[in-house]
């Protein structure tokens, strides 16, 4: 399903957990899936938020590869970019358990972005964070590990579990300082279009909490009935779109 550059960058004005409320309000998913779980964390939370397609690879550095260059196997994932229908993110499952060693650094990270990747997911860890932070390239990851041993790829564009989230080759991720969220193709432009209209319900809440003067549970309960009222409105609209 083509997903046009402006719904993605639409998209990327929100932060992941507007992403992950508005998701909620098409009951496409059960709530508890969907997203990766706290293993998964933005080694620079700073960043604004990603928006990219995945491009799947598993991952191993505790044993020789037969020979495998440790750089070797970065073109077979080049060339499965121009294949995206937009931006691509990698995405690694670190099969060592625990992680034996980085999953990147700042080459494969600076090869990456060059042909035109927006980040980077790891359930291993990384390295080289300082110049691949220097490089405002987001990369998400399970720790930090110094070393790449004996790093190598196995597969590329196949299934992937990371953070209890399996990923699929072209999934829509979005993810920020408050981690990564699969968002549904087929909502995709939805999803951009209510996200605007649901921190407008919101801001009935929060403005009354932000606003100066004394406060009372009376004015704040009415506030949160126009908030809800709001959002049963962004939902009935939505759901009338499936």
């Amino acid at each position: 399903m083509a997903i046009s550059p402006a719904v993605l960058r639409k998209l990327a004005q929100y932060d992941t957990p507007t992403i992950c409320n508005v998701i909620e309000l098409f009951d496409i998913r059960p709530r508890n899936s969907g997203y990766m779980d706290g293993r998964i964390r933005a080694a620079f939370p700073e960043f604004p938020p990603m928006v990219g397609f995945a491009v799947t690879t598993a991952f191993r550095s505790d044993a020789p590869a037969g020979g495998c260059d440790v750089y070797g196997s970065f073109t077979q994932q080049l060339e499965q970019f121009h294949e995206l229908p937009g931006p691509p993110v990698l995405v690694f499952q670190d099969l060592d358990d625990p992680p034996v060693a980085a999953t990147f650094g700042e080459v494969m990270c600076s090869t990456y972005q060059a042909f035109g990747s927006v980040g980077l997911i790891t359930s291993g860890g990384g390295r080289d964070l300082l110049q691949v932070q220097a490089l405002k390239f987001p990369v998400f990851t399970g720790g930090t590990i110094c070393s790449h041993a004996y790093c190598h790829l196995l597969h590329v564009g196949q299934s992937v579990r990371v953070g209890g989230l399996v990923v699929r080759q072209a999934d829509l991720l979005h993810g920020d300082a408050n981690g990564v969220t699969n968002i549904p193709l087929e909502i995709a432009a939805d999803v951009a279009d209510a996200s605007e209209e649901f921190i407008a319900a919101e801001a009935h809440v929060i403005g009354y909490n932000r606003s100066s003067g004394p406060k009372s549970i009376a004015e704040l309960t009415e506030r949160q009935k126009l908030m809800q009222a709001d959002l049963q409105k962004i939902r009935a609209k939505v759901q009338k779109k499936r």
